[in-house]
């Protein structure tokens, strides 16, 4: 991408919650030599992001401020071609993102979101995969919690397991942590937008192509006890098993033939009746839209926890990799997920897109496909733990 671009890196939704943490985290670890903007719709709130950023990390190189709004499609289009890399918070995605994306995907500049909606994932690759793979754009969506733990914890722990051979790798999750406002409105939109969810993913199954003489499966899905981990092993229906499979199907690595199955791990079989019927009640009522918009009051997109309400929640993930005669345990841990860790790897992502070497590939891309080694570097670097728990022979 043509040096002569004025930005390495633009930040949409810096007067966030989760965005003003992203800004902090690049503004601290971001290269010396770095050059950036905060987009955004109010320029009295960019402008206090960037004194905030200015008495916290003074050595900074301060970003400019650029306003334009989510639905200006000839603003974003100014702001694409302005830089190497976007990163955006703006969501929900499925609602407020899809400009933005294809102003990038037209103007060969590589994109990458922290949203976990399956509908606007499946709907950009529809509607604008061609056009990013002919402009060189990297489009990457999912990294900030939902998909880089996930995403990079699977492709760690297939590095470990023979190559050549059918591979099966089962993620199992478990946090403490709340969910943002952020996540809450897209989980809610997404819920009332179930036929558009469905109609994009049926799109994107007719028009994608299948990896050439490779399969990749979804494993089985079942409830059990898990004595080994202490709880239940519940499937988890997020976006996160989904991204995995698309870099199996990306990469060679995963082998002739890869299933990989993605889990959440509660103490009590009680918790997941209870998990399940507060899914179940808040689906039921997001179809229609006066109660839908009852529940979008009940937490304000934007809010977000206390410092230290932050430093007590964390996340771990377990993976158990099989295949070729070997067996490997994993494990990813971390801080708080919604907030924390998540703009650190959404910054680290964006980042990892604008300096480092990497591979040539261009259209939608997971983590792993598009950045792989670099981005698992970076992201253990800023302190997400990635360790083998043991290795066994089997049968």
């Amino acid at each position: 991408m043509e040096s002569s671009r004025p930005f390495d890196v633009v930040l949409f939704g810096a007067t966030g919650f989760t965005g003003g943490l992203t800004a902090g985290y690049l503004a601290a670890h971001g290269p010396a030599e770095m050059r950036w903007a905060l987009v955004g719709r109010n320029r009295a709130k960019l402008e206090a992001v960037k004194e905030r950023l200015a008495a916290s990390s003074p050595e900074a190189p301060a970003p400019e401020l650029i306003e334009a709004d989510a639905a200006d499609r000839e603003a974003l289009r100014g702001v694409a071609e302005a830089t190497r890399v976007v990163i955006t918070t703006v969501g929900p995605y499925a609602l407020y993102g899809e400009p933005l994306a294809a102003a990038c995907a037209a103007a060969g500049t590589d994109y990458c979101d922290l949203t976990g909606e399956p509908e606007f994932v499946d709907r950009v690759w529809v509607e604008h995969q061609a056009e990013a793979e002919r402009s060189g754009a990297r489009l990457v969506h999912c990294c900030g919690f939902d998909s880089i733990p996930h995403d990079l914890g699977a492709y760690f722990t297939v590095k470990q397991l023979p190559e050549g051979v059918p591979l099966t790798v089962n993620g199992y999750v478990r946090s403490n942590a709340s969910f943002s406002g952020g996540t809450y409105h897209s989980a809610i939109n997404g819920f009332g937008r179930a036929r558009q969810t469905l109609s994009a993913a049926k799109e994107r199954r007719a028009a994608e192509p299948r990896p050439a003489g490779r399969e990749v499966h979804s494993a089985p899905a079942r409830v059990r006890r898990e004595e080994w981990l202490g709880g239940w092993s519940v499937p988890l229906p997020t976006i996160d098993g989904a991204i995995v499979r698309r870099s199996a199907a990306a990469l060679d690595r995963y082998g002739p033939n890869f299933t990989y199955g993605h889990n959440m791990v509660a103490r009590h079989l009680t918790t997941v009746g209870a998990i399940a019927a507060g899914v179940g009640t808040g689906f039921a009522l997001a179809q229609l839209p006066p109660t839908r918009k009852l529940l979008l009051k009940m937490k304000a997109p934007g809010e977000g926890p206390s410092a230290e309400k932050r430093e007590k929640s964390w996340f771990k993930i377990v993976f158990v990799g099989e295949g070729g005669g070997r067996r490997v345990v994993t494990e990813v841990k971390g801080g708080d997920p919604g907030y924390s860790e998540t703009s650190k790897m959404l910054a680290e992502a964006g980042l990892c897109l604008a300096f480092d070497d990497l591979p040539a590939k261009s259209g939608q891309l997971t983590t792993a496909a598009a950045m792989g080694d670099p981005l698992l570097e970076r992201v253990q670097k800023a302190g997400i733990e990635f360790r083998v728990v043991e290795t066994s022979e089997t049968g």
